[in-house]
């Protein structure tokens, strides 16, 4: 695959999280047909995430076994991001306080803990995988965890959205 088209794919999903992050009425407005804006946010995300995976393997050279820092990297960066989407649900995960929902404040592990837990575990994943996938484009999907653990850390989380009329 074209080293163009696996970037954009890599930084695709980023876009879409900053545009809903931004303009989160906007999105709201779009989903009038029914469709809860957490949902479609996820199933859009979902397919986006795909992609992104995709385009990895279609850059990737994969050997057996992997070595052994795989295993503890990449196993708990999908704990991480699995506690996250179970004390979180859906709406929590898929900026649902964003679109006027009212989502309790969670401090069980990992929030309290580790800053961004979601992302963390996203981006030990990520390096599990170093062994496999080139390290510029590994680099660039961080950048866009980390981007978006910036452009979310400029609001206090405390804040609670109000529902838009």
């Amino acid at each position: 695959m074209n080293v163009i088209v696996v970037c954009v794919a890599i930084l695709l999903p980023f876009a879409f999280y900053y545009c809903l992050w931004t303009w989160p009425q906007s999105w709201v407005k779009l989903c009038t047909k029914g469709l809860d804006p957490s949902t479609a946010m996820a199933r859009i995300s979902h397919l986006l995430k795909l992609i992104q995976i995709v385009s990895l393997f279609s850059v990737s050279t994969l050997s057996w076994p992997p070595p052994l820092y795989f295993y503890p990297l990449f196993i708990f960066g999908q704990f991480l991001n699995f506690r996250v989407y179970q004390l979180l649900g859906e709406a929590g995960t898929y900026y649902g306080v964003r679109f006027g929902k009212s989502i309790p404040w969670v401090t069980e592990f990992p929030f309290g803990y580790i800053k961004d837990p979601q992302y963390v575990g996203s981006i030990l994943s990520l390096l599990a995988c170093l062994h496999w996938v080139p390290f510029q484009y590994i680099l660039l999907w961080i950048a866009g965890y980390i981007f978006m653990m910036w452009l979310e850390s400029k609001e206090d989380p405390s804040t609670r959205a109000k529902p838009f009329s």
